[in-house]
């Protein structure tokens, strides 16, 4: 069952700011920028830490925009190499968690309606339990091709075109088999979470989910994404959602930079979203992957001494 943690604080108008943070909008510092997407920024101590948050809104029904993702084969590019790949686009903002060894995305992507990236369905147990696998599904946010966002746990398969995909979060199951088969994952269901073909032109995946129904409901559990009390650690994150009026969300926190920015928890983060009057929304890959890049400019610093991280998974804005 997902754990609700209901907010405080009031929910603003879709044109209204967050009454927590103090929002500067600096749009003029990635400029030139379409009027259909803000760059907002927060630098608010976020429970007595200092913080470094960015928040790009962008309308979903812009004839002016154009959302797509991008992936590598068999290689990470660093989020500058995907936007001199993509042409220049307006944004470039990290997504799915991956493996260092092989580069492979663990999390479902899908560009142009087809998928490039599939979910990672089964984790081995450890000690004693070394010879079962369990099995989470992965949650994505995905955009139709009419411009309608959902975010949905979803069950992936190189011989399914189309994922499917549930709207309500379920417990991973544990048996003895290294993968988790079409008929398995619809015994794992109950009957009123009935799976649907997920047909999107853009969708990128991550974990847990952190918004539903406008509340926070973040299912870490059921995704088996942080272990015990890391959902309380600060880091730099990286997350996405939508809005019932049309925008889709895009943030960033800077962190693990001591005394100038300490990063989010995983509450902090989804608070961030229901401050912002999301309606489902998701937590992406985090850590030294966490990068924004609007119009070719960083935003946050990220927090590798190497600089921004290379990864095989982003999703992007173009112009139309």
């Amino acid at each position: 069952m997902v754990k609700y943690f209901f907010s405080v604080s009031l929910l603003v108008c879709s044109y209204s700011l967050p009454a927590q943070q103090n929002w500067i909008r600096v749009d003029s510092l990635y400029a030139p920028l379409p009027t259909s997407i803000e760059v907002w920024k927060s630098t608010s101590p976020v429970e007595g830490k200092p913080c470094i948050v960015y928040l790009v809104r962008a309308k979903l029904a812009a004839p002016d925009l154009q959302f797509n993702a991008d992936t590598s084969y068999r290689r990470r590019l660093t989020p500058h190499q995907f936007f001199e790949r993509n042409q220049a686009p307006l944004l470039v903002v990290n997504a799915s968690f991956f493996s260092f060894t092989t580069h492979q995305n663990f999390n479902l992507l899908i560009q142009n309606g087809v998928q490039y990236a599939f979910n990672v369905h089964a984790v081995p147990g450890k000690g004693s339990d070394s010879l079962t696998w369990k099995h989470p599904l992965g949650s994505a946010i995905g955009i139709t091709k009419n411009r309608r966002a959902d975010v949905a746990w979803t069950f992936t398969d190189s011989s399914l075109s189309i994922p499917l995909a549930v709207q309500m979060p379920v417990m991973p199951l544990k048996d003895s088999q290294s993968l988790l088969s079409k008929k398995t994952f619809k015994k794992m269901l109950q009957p009123y979470n009935k799976p649907r073909s997920w047909k999107m032109n853009t969708a990128v995946g991550g974990g847990p989910v952190l918004v539903q129904y406008g509340l926070l409901a973040i299912a870490n559990e059921e995704e088996m994404k942080f272990a015990g009390p890391a959902i309380e650690d600060r880091h730099p994150r990286t997350a996405m959602g939508y809005t019932k009026d049309g925008w889709l969300l895009v943030l960033v926190a800077e962190g693990r930079h001591p005394g100038i920015a300490e990063g989010l928890t995983l509450k902090q983060t989804a608070q961030f979203l229901v401050d912002w009057n999301c309606e489902e929304g998701l937590n992406l890959d985090g850590g030294g992957s966490s990068a924004l890049l609007v119009n070719g400019k960083p935003t946050i610093t990220p927090s590798d001494k190497a600089g921004a991280r290379a990864v095989p998974g982003v999703f992007v804005i173009k112009r139309n």
